[in-house]
């Protein structure tokens, strides 16, 4: 019965969210990614879905969805790097170098993308966040966090951040143990070992949202 409530869950979650992106274009790049432990990234996954649904990883069902640019260039500075309107190429998912982090708040993840390229590059928009169970994959919906353009300078890093409810139902619950983040203007993507434990009740795929690229705190 579980299973069932969190496969309603995943389909009612993928279809509130329609994250659209297109793939960079390829430019002499630097092509590192961070090391394998709970707070730093695996290798990186192969290419996204072209669908706004996502990619199957192998073996479990896993997807992963595609980061969709949204919004507008603002000024100021938001969650690392140096917010700006345009200018430098979009960070393609080989630059970066991605690691987790935990957030004041309980039932927040924080996730950190760190430019590992020689040139700056920029991202906006909203990145996939999909969560992989043993039991299937839930895509995270789209927060209400206005998009804001970051640029990202060589060794520099910025971050989004993840929310989702909390398991207080004294049930086992359903226990996610992949996140496989695909950053905006990218189709290739990266899983990252997590540990989230969310209720299954009716209403925690819509609970779990991610913000924008460089609004975490």
């Amino acid at each position: 019965m579980r299973v069932q409530k969190l496969s309603l869950l995943a389909v009612v979650a993928v279809a509130g969210l329609s994250l659209t992106a297109c793939s960079g274009s390829d430019n002499g790049s630097s092509d590192k990614s961070g090391s394998s432990t709970p707070s730093q990234s695996a290798a990186s996954e192969g290419s996204g879905s072209q669908d706004s649904g996502s990619q199957g990883t192998g073996g479990s069902g896993a997807s992963s969805g595609k980061g969709t640019a949204a919004g507008t260039g603002q000024s100021g500075t938001g969650g690392g790097g140096t917010a700006v309107g345009g200018g430098a190429g979009a960070c393609k998912t080989s630059w970066l170098a991605f690691s987790t982090s935990g957030a004041m708040a309980e039932g927040e993840l924080i996730v950190n993308l760190k430019n590992t390229g020689s040139a700056a590059c920029t991202l906006k928009g909203f990145p996939g966040a999909d969560l992989k169970s043993k039991d299937g994959t839930l895509s995270a919906k789209r927060s209400t966090v206005a998009p804001v353009a970051v640029s990202v300078k060589p060794g520099e890093e910025t971050r989004f951040t993840l929310h989702y409810p909390r398991n207080t139902s004294g049930g086992s619950g359903e226990t996610f143990t992949s996140l496989i983040v695909t950053p905006p203007n990218e189709t290739h993507s990266h899983s990252l070992p997590v540990t989230i434990n969310v209720p299954v009740t009716d209403g925690t795929g819509s609970a779990i949202t991610v913000d924008p690229v460089s609004t975490g705190k």
